[in-house]
């Protein structure tokens, strides 16, 4: 077995490394706290405050200028890549909550991002499949309902450009996708790792980064 060489993430650790990372934006700040204060029993399903920057710098690391966005919930991964892009960019976000989805909208809003976001409330298969089929999309972000994970990547690797960066949040689901016994989204997790590890279209590294995090780029 291969020895293990991540430092366990203590609390003071965890505020020691968002120290060093770039600050979030009063925008991106106010929605974080907004949604554990609005939706205590459902924040964990915001991607983790350590990934807003990572993805504002995956956007500016590849010069993304078209991004798709699978999963929305209420807008802070959104928020955090809109803000990365150049003017002209484009984020099509896609969620099937108005609820959730309007503190997202007023965060944009302020932050003066609006108009970079396409919000298409709508399952996401119906949003990817209407999409052109050629490659064009620089950057993908699928954080969403874990049984569809295999079917929204291959909507989406056909629509990638060469170069273009797919990437997928809670690929460790909680430790349990090491269980070969798993169930449930645990189970559905393990079979796309599975499926991302065998497809040769895309080169992927799999991170120990908050939930796990792939990174899968158009070869």
């Amino acid at each position: 077995m291969a020895e293990s060489k991540s430092t366990p993430i203590t609390p003071e650790l965890y505020d020691y490394v968002l120290a060093h990372n770039p600050p979030l934006s009063p925008e991106q700040r106010s929605l974080v706290e907004l949604t554990h204060r609005k939706f205590p029993e459902s924040a964990g399903m915001q991607s983790a405050e350590e990934q807003g920057p990572l993805l504002a710098f995956l956007v500016r690391l590849i010069g993304a200028r078209r991004i798709v966005e699978v999963g929305t919930f209420t807008g802070y991964s959104a928020l955090s890549m809109a803000q990365a892009l150049p003017d002209d960019g484009t984020l099509i976000a896609c969620d099937i909550s108005e609820e959730w989805t309007a503190y997202g909208r007023e965060a944009w809003a302020r932050a003066g991002v609006a108009d970079r976001i396409d919000l298409r409330i709508a399952p996401a298969l119906e949003t990817l499949g209407a999409m052109p089929a050629e490659p064009h999309i620089d950057l993908a972000y699928i954080d969403a309902d874990k049984d569809g994970y295999i079917a929204y990547w291959e909507e989406l690797v056909p629509r990638m450009r060469p170069g273009g960066l797919i990437v997928v949040d809670n690929v460790l689901f909680h430790g349990e996708v090491a269980d070969p016994a798993a169930t449930g989204s645990a189970r559905a997790i393990r079979a796309f790792n599975d499926h991302v590890a065998a497809d040769r279209r895309m080169e992927a590294v799999l991170l120990t980064v908050a939930d796990g995090l792939t990174l899968a780029r158009k070869r």
